[in-house]
């Protein structure tokens, strides 16, 4: 009996009909491991991943196979995105033993979660050098009913090593005042003069990195770190990993020069590239930057927005069965499309009868960083869009993540100030209402996620409550209403209470509410998207600064203590952090502005002032609004305050 057709989750859905007698997470599925006395088969994918959908195919729906798994094992199917916690923990036992990880994961555990055998993808037959999923099904049968005492050694010495990160002792000290420098030098040091990015393929985005390097732009003009981010910015939004029809990024490139991308889109991507290249064309100028973050951010409103205003979570590499199907063209149909427009558009995609994909096309951008189209191109790029949208649209994993949503929110109310859009600002409200109206419970603890069919069941983690006390600051600074900041302080609030690590400081995965795991883990370096440590670090250290509550500025200084030498030595693996490093040492700086003055508030939220936090509009109960009213600004710094002033100009001289 397969178990998965009432659950939340799109891609559990996805496997309810297949012959594999799955479960999803939870005491049924241990219990019934142990009743039968066999070995958990735990599978954790998700919707967009392309390998995912193939070991599906091959294995999965594949009655001889799914055979195999339902006599030997209890099987236990996994959405990495909705139970992050899971995924954490069982990762790093995949990557102790190959050395590597991704997915499809897949990890054989005894009945009480310790895992013993783990790796990825397993092919249906035996290619390529690997074995087949049968053979590595039947070895570890084999082994369980034969071999059972080296399996529970095998399994305490994993469960041991997977409890590093969560056991980890603080350092003692915060990273250094250098520390951001350093990572700028490590970045220009990694860096692929050629084609932008670091390292070679696959090239993944990294846009916490580059963040950093637009903080050290700011702070000092280093035309080394300009060079980097430009190369970069410009290669990736010239490539094919651009979308030059509908906006936004396909998850990373294959090859070295972004042309060939994996084609799924996320959103928690085009949440932190959005904002890279808005702060890009804020710290340097180009305006071909704010036409790439503007026409990311309309891919999501368009495409990844549910009818009640929260983002959705990915669309799929795959349609009709056929990976990038929905994304390629060919030079026939280009022209047939395009008409007396359509030389314009071949010249300026790169457009050829031999292709550059499997026959095909991706379109790109030949000329890198040329990203002004021409009006014939415009022209031909909507006859494109237009003509793409009567093609089978990928899938899309329509659940609504809290921490990626907060990921966006942020970058929506941050944009929505840089550019003055109301229209992105009413988004960004909408965003918020949603959010707090179906994820947020009535003591203000946090859910994971929500889905039309199913609502929302799963307690939230600690990055849900970090991304959300970020997103709902910058909400507030961005709306000038103080319900947004009163809501980022009760978010703030179960965070410190429910996920702080009072050992060692920084904040456990889960929750002190939540089911107990083999282990508890601990979020701590920067990936494809912040850690919850990072992202809580720069979001407490921010509220705290506007709310003048020193909880929490000392719970993010004990994230900093407890990585200090981490980063020190590593300091590219924590992008996101390294902010939090910077307003460590730099201080922020507070502004308040008192009555009507749309021209101070401006002032402060059209510049890229990454140290700086604004309270206006409706007056909260902080001590920055302690005695101050009249139609002024009020800029304190280093536990000192300026005089009041009145003027843009005046503000300005204040802010440099």
């Amino acid at each position: 009996m397969n178990r998965l057709a009432g659950e939340t989750s799109p891609y559990l859905r996805q496997h309810a009909d297949n012959p594999v007698d799955w479960y999803p997470w939870g005491a049924e599925a241990s219990a019934a491991a142990v009743e039968l006395d066999r070995p958990i088969l735990l599978s954790v994918g998700y919707s967009a991943c392309h390998w995912c959908h193939v070991m599906a195919h091959e294995s999965f729906e594949n009655a001889e196979i799914a055979a195999l798994m339902n006599d030997g094992f209890v099987n236990v199917k996994v959405d990495r995105e909705e139970r992050p916690d899971v995924d954490a923990i069982y990762m790093d036992a995949v990557t102790s033993l190959t050395g590597r990880g991704g997915w499809p994961m897949t990890v054989f555990c005894t009945p009480d979660g310790r895992p013993f055998h783990a790796g990825t993808y397993w092919p249906d037959t035996p290619r390529g050098g690997m074995a087949s999923f049968p053979q590595v099904l039947a070895a570890v049968m084999q082994a369980w009913d034969g071999d059972r005492q080296n399996l529970d050694a095998m399994a305490d010495k994993l469960t041991a090593s997977m409890a590093r990160h969560a056991d980890m002792e603080s350092a003692g000290t915060a990273p250094g005042p250098a520390t951001l420098a350093a990572a700028t030098d490590r970045m220009v040091s990694l860096h692929d003069d050629e084609w932008g990015g670091f390292g070679d393929a696959p090239k993944f985005p990294q846009a916490m990195n580059l963040e950093a390097l637009a903080r050290h732009i700011a702070a000092t003009s280093s035309p080394e770190a300009g060079r980097v981010l430009t190369t970069t910015l410009d290669a990736m939004a010239s490539g094919g990993m651009y979308d030059h029809l509908g906006g936004g990024f396909s998850r990373y490139s294959v090859d070295r020069f972004w042309l060939v991308p994996h084609f799924e889109k996320m959103l928690y991507d085009n949440a932190l590239l959005a904002r890279a290249y808005l702060h890009g064309w804020q710290v340097l100028g180009h305006d071909r930057w704010l036409q790439v973050a503007s026409e990311t951010i309309e891919y999501v409103l368009r495409d990844l927005r549910d009818p009640g205003g929260g983002f959705l979570s990915a669309e799929d590499a795959d349609s009709e069965g056929v990976e990038g199907k929905f994304h390629v063209w060919s030079e026939a149909e280009v022209r047939e499309v395009c008409g007396s427009d359509a030389d314009a558009a071949v010249a300026w995609y790169g457009v050829s009868a031999g292709g550059n994909f499997e026959g095909a096309n991706i379109l790109h951008r030949p000329v890198r960083g040329d990203l002004k189209r021409p009006d014939e191109v415009e022209k031909a790029r909507r006859a494109l869009f237009e003509r793409r949208e009567s093609r089978i649209r990928p899938g899309l994993d329509d659940k609504v993540l809290t921490e990626w949503n907060g990921l966006m929110l942020g970058t929506l109310a941050e944009a929505a100030m840089a550019t003055g859009r109301a229209d992105w600002l009413e988004a960004a409200r909408v965003n918020g209402d949603f959010l707090c109206g179906v994820l947020q419970r009535p003591d203000d603890r946090w859910l994971r996620s929500w889905q039309a069919d199913g609502g929302a069941r799963h307690l939230g983690y600690a990055a849900d409550h970090a991304a959300m006390v970020d997103g709902l600051t910058r909400l507030g600074e961005a709306t000038g209403e103080a319900r947004w900041t009163e809501a980022a302080v009760s978010t703030a609030d179960v965070l410190l209470e429910l996920f702080s690590d009072a050992n060692n400081g920084g904040f456990h995965t889960t929750g002190s509410d939540a089911e107990a795991l083999v282990m508890r883990p601990k979020d701590l370096m920067d990936n494809a998207q912040p850690s919850a440590n990072s992202l809580a670090a720069v979001a407490l250290l921010r509220l705290g600064a506007l709310v003048g509550d020193r909880r929490y500025t000392e719970a993010a200084e004990g994230v900093l203590s407890l990585l200090g030498d981490r980063v020190t030595e590593h300091p590219t693996a924590f992008g996101h952090l390294l902010g939090a490093v910077d307003l460590f040492h730099s201080g922020i700086t507070e502004v308040v502005v008192t009555g009507d003055r749309p021209d101070l508030v401006e002032v402060v939220q059209r510049a890229y002032l990454p140290s700086v936090v604004l309270a206006w509009g409706e007056r909260g109960d902080g001590p920055l609004w302690t005695d101050r009213y009249g139609d002024r600004a009020w800029v304190c710094r280093n536990h000192a305050c300026l005089a009041p002033v009145g003027s843009p100009e005046e503000l300005l001289a204040d802010l440099s």
